[in-house]
Protein backbone atom coordinates (compact mmCIF):
# COMPACT_ATOMS: atom_id res chain seq x y z
CA UNK A 1 0.00 0.00 0.00
CA UNK A 2 2.90 2.34 0.69
CA UNK A 3 4.20 2.08 -2.89
CA UNK A 4 0.67 2.25 -4.37
CA UNK A 5 0.19 5.66 -2.77
CA UNK A 6 3.38 6.98 -4.36
CA UNK A 7 2.48 5.60 -7.80
CA UNK A 8 -0.88 7.31 -7.92
CA UNK A 9 0.62 10.79 -7.59
CA UNK A 10 1.29 11.16 -11.32
CA UNK A 11 0.00 10.05 -14.68
CA UNK A 12 2.39 8.01 -16.80
CA UNK A 13 0.53 8.15 -20.11
CA UNK A 14 0.42 10.75 -22.86
CA UNK A 15 -1.30 11.33 -26.19
CA UNK A 16 0.35 11.73 -29.58
CA UNK A 17 -0.49 10.85 -33.19
CA UNK A 18 0.50 7.56 -34.78
CA UNK A 19 0.98 8.63 -38.41
CA UNK A 20 1.19 11.87 -40.44
CA UNK A 21 -2.08 13.60 -41.34
CA UNK A 22 -3.20 16.56 -43.41
CA UNK A 23 -5.85 19.25 -43.39
CA UNK A 24 -6.69 22.01 -45.90
CA UNK A 25 -8.45 25.35 -45.44
CA UNK A 26 -9.15 27.96 -48.11
CA UNK A 27 -10.08 31.60 -47.59
CA UNK A 28 -10.27 34.44 -50.14
CA UNK A 29 -7.91 32.73 -52.53
CA UNK A 30 -5.33 31.75 -49.92
CA UNK A 31 -4.73 28.06 -49.37
CA UNK A 32 -3.55 26.71 -46.00
CA UNK A 33 -2.14 23.18 -45.98
CA UNK A 34 -1.69 21.77 -42.47
CA UNK A 35 0.62 18.80 -42.05
CA UNK A 36 0.95 16.97 -38.74
CA UNK A 37 3.81 14.60 -37.93
CA UNK A 38 4.69 12.39 -34.95
CA UNK A 39 8.18 13.42 -33.76
CA UNK A 40 10.41 12.58 -30.81
CA UNK A 41 13.39 14.93 -31.02
CA UNK A 42 14.16 18.43 -32.25
CA UNK A 43 16.31 16.80 -34.94
CA UNK A 44 13.15 15.08 -36.24
CA UNK A 45 11.51 18.51 -36.39
CA UNK A 46 14.42 19.98 -38.38
CA UNK A 47 14.33 17.12 -40.89
CA UNK A 48 10.60 17.56 -41.53
CA UNK A 49 10.88 21.34 -41.85
CA UNK A 50 13.76 21.09 -44.31
CA UNK A 51 11.85 18.57 -46.40
CA UNK A 52 8.70 20.68 -46.49
CA UNK A 53 10.54 23.86 -47.41
CA UNK A 54 12.02 22.00 -50.35
CA UNK A 55 8.75 20.33 -51.39
CA UNK A 56 6.65 23.51 -51.01
CA UNK A 57 9.39 25.93 -52.06
CA UNK A 58 6.91 28.18 -53.87
CA UNK A 59 4.74 28.81 -50.77
CA UNK A 60 4.98 32.17 -49.01
CA UNK A 61 4.86 30.92 -45.41
CA UNK A 62 5.78 27.74 -43.54
CA UNK A 63 4.41 28.36 -40.04
CA UNK A 64 4.67 25.72 -37.36
CA UNK A 65 4.47 24.63 -33.75
CA UNK A 66 5.76 21.57 -31.97
CA UNK A 67 5.65 19.99 -28.53
CA UNK A 68 8.01 17.28 -27.27
CA UNK A 69 8.31 15.06 -24.21
CA UNK A 70 5.70 13.30 -22.13
CA UNK A 71 5.78 16.31 -19.80
CA UNK A 72 5.49 18.74 -22.77
CA UNK A 73 8.67 20.45 -21.60
CA UNK A 74 10.05 21.30 -25.07
CA UNK A 75 7.99 23.40 -27.46
CA UNK A 76 8.24 26.20 -29.98
CA UNK A 77 6.02 28.33 -32.24
CA UNK A 78 7.04 30.12 -35.44
CA UNK A 79 5.04 32.63 -37.50
CA UNK A 80 7.48 32.59 -40.45
CA UNK A 81 6.77 36.16 -41.53
CA UNK A 82 3.09 36.34 -40.65
CA UNK A 83 2.08 39.02 -38.10
CA UNK A 84 3.23 38.04 -34.63
CA UNK A 85 0.87 35.63 -32.88
CA UNK A 86 -1.34 34.93 -35.90
CA UNK A 87 0.06 31.56 -36.97
CA UNK A 88 2.32 29.68 -34.56
CA UNK A 89 0.18 30.35 -31.50
CA UNK A 90 -3.13 29.20 -33.07
CA UNK A 91 -1.38 26.04 -34.25
CA UNK A 92 0.09 25.43 -30.81
CA UNK A 93 -3.26 26.16 -29.20
CA UNK A 94 -4.78 23.20 -31.02
CA UNK A 95 -1.94 20.96 -29.87
CA UNK A 96 -2.62 21.98 -26.27
CA UNK A 97 -6.40 21.77 -26.51
CA UNK A 98 -6.07 18.16 -27.72
CA UNK A 99 -3.51 17.42 -24.97
CA UNK A 100 -0.95 16.19 -27.50
CA UNK A 101 2.82 15.95 -27.41
CA UNK A 102 5.61 14.49 -29.57
CA UNK A 103 3.99 16.27 -32.49
CA UNK A 104 4.94 18.83 -35.15
CA UNK A 105 2.32 20.73 -37.15
CA UNK A 106 3.34 22.84 -40.12
CA UNK A 107 0.81 25.03 -41.94
CA UNK A 108 1.92 26.07 -45.41
CA UNK A 109 0.24 29.11 -46.90
CA UNK A 110 -0.15 29.98 -50.53
CA UNK A 111 -1.15 33.65 -50.65
CA UNK A 112 -4.26 34.39 -52.70
CA UNK A 113 -3.74 38.12 -53.14
CA UNK A 114 -6.24 39.27 -50.51
CA UNK A 115 -5.14 40.11 -46.96
CA UNK A 116 -7.18 38.33 -44.31
CA UNK A 117 -6.41 40.61 -41.36
CA UNK A 118 -5.36 39.48 -37.90
CA UNK A 119 -8.63 37.68 -36.96
CA UNK A 120 -8.78 36.05 -40.39
CA UNK A 121 -5.24 34.73 -40.17
CA UNK A 122 -5.76 33.35 -36.67
CA UNK A 123 -8.92 31.58 -37.79
CA UNK A 124 -7.27 30.21 -40.93
CA UNK A 125 -4.26 28.71 -39.17
CA UNK A 126 -6.42 27.36 -36.36
CA UNK A 127 -8.97 25.82 -38.72
CA UNK A 128 -6.37 24.21 -40.99
CA UNK A 129 -4.73 22.68 -37.91
CA UNK A 130 -8.09 21.42 -36.65
CA UNK A 131 -8.63 19.67 -39.98
CA UNK A 132 -5.25 17.96 -39.81
CA UNK A 133 -5.92 16.75 -36.27
CA UNK A 134 -9.44 15.67 -37.20
CA UNK A 135 -7.87 13.37 -39.79
CA UNK A 136 -5.16 12.12 -37.42
CA UNK A 137 -5.15 8.90 -35.43
CA UNK A 138 -4.52 9.61 -31.74
CA UNK A 139 -2.64 7.03 -29.70
CA UNK A 140 -1.98 6.79 -25.97
CA UNK A 141 1.58 5.89 -24.99
CA UNK A 142 3.09 4.85 -21.69
CA UNK A 143 6.00 6.60 -20.02
CA UNK A 144 8.71 4.11 -19.12
CA UNK A 145 11.81 4.28 -16.97
CA UNK A 146 15.00 2.25 -17.02
CA UNK A 147 16.57 0.55 -14.01
CA UNK A 148 19.72 -1.53 -13.61
CA UNK A 149 20.45 -4.16 -11.00
CA UNK A 150 23.68 -5.92 -10.05
CA UNK A 151 23.69 -9.12 -8.01
CA UNK A 152 25.33 -12.51 -7.47
CA UNK A 153 24.35 -15.41 -9.71
CA UNK A 154 22.75 -17.30 -6.84
CA UNK A 155 20.02 -14.62 -6.72
CA UNK A 156 19.11 -14.97 -10.40
CA UNK A 157 15.94 -17.01 -9.94
CA UNK A 158 14.54 -14.61 -7.33
CA UNK A 159 15.30 -11.61 -9.56
CA UNK A 160 13.84 -13.14 -12.72
CA UNK A 161 10.67 -14.14 -10.86
CA UNK A 162 9.98 -10.51 -9.91
CA UNK A 163 10.83 -9.14 -13.36
CA UNK A 164 8.50 -11.66 -14.99
CA UNK A 165 5.65 -10.94 -12.57
CA UNK A 166 6.03 -7.19 -13.15
CA UNK A 167 6.25 -7.62 -16.95
CA UNK A 168 9.55 -5.77 -17.10
CA UNK A 169 11.27 -5.59 -20.49
CA UNK A 170 14.89 -6.72 -20.31
CA UNK A 171 17.09 -4.42 -22.40
CA UNK A 172 20.52 -5.85 -21.62
CA UNK A 173 21.89 -8.59 -19.41
CA UNK A 174 25.15 -10.21 -18.33
CA UNK A 175 25.19 -13.51 -16.44
CA UNK A 176 28.37 -14.62 -14.68
CA UNK A 177 29.38 -14.92 -11.03
CA UNK A 178 28.35 -11.27 -10.91
CA UNK A 179 25.20 -10.52 -12.91
CA UNK A 180 23.78 -7.33 -14.36
CA UNK A 181 20.33 -6.69 -15.84
CA UNK A 182 19.08 -3.46 -17.38
CA UNK A 183 15.31 -3.31 -17.82
CA UNK A 184 12.46 -0.92 -18.54
CA UNK A 185 9.15 -0.72 -16.69
CA UNK A 186 6.08 1.45 -16.66
CA UNK A 187 6.99 4.58 -14.70
CA UNK A 188 4.07 4.33 -12.30
CA UNK A 189 5.22 0.84 -11.32
CA UNK A 190 8.91 1.70 -10.98
CA UNK A 191 8.91 2.46 -7.25
CA UNK A 192 7.00 -0.72 -6.43
CA UNK A 193 9.32 -2.92 -8.49
CA UNK A 194 12.41 -1.27 -7.00
CA UNK A 195 11.01 -1.91 -3.54
CA UNK A 196 10.47 -5.59 -4.28
CA UNK A 197 13.95 -6.04 -5.70
CA UNK A 198 15.66 -4.20 -2.86
CA UNK A 199 14.12 -6.62 -0.37
CA UNK A 200 16.46 -9.25 -1.81
CA UNK A 201 19.67 -8.99 0.18
CA UNK A 202 22.72 -8.45 -2.02
CA UNK A 203 21.09 -6.49 -4.87
CA UNK A 204 22.35 -3.07 -5.97
CA UNK A 205 19.81 -1.03 -7.94
CA UNK A 206 20.20 2.16 -9.98
CA UNK A 207 17.60 4.35 -11.70
CA UNK A 208 18.97 5.25 -15.15
CA UNK A 209 16.11 7.23 -16.74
Amino acid sequence: MQFWAVEMLFDDTYLTISTPSQGIYKEKGSKFIALAFPVITEEDVKVHLAGLRKEYHDARHHCYAYCLGHDKSAWRVNDDGEPSGTAGKPIFGQILSNDLTDILIVVIRYFGGVKLGIPGLINAYRTATKEALHNAIFVEKIVEETQEINFEYLLLNDVMKILKEEQAVILDQEFDNACRIRFSVRQSAGVRIAGRLQKIRGITLSFLT
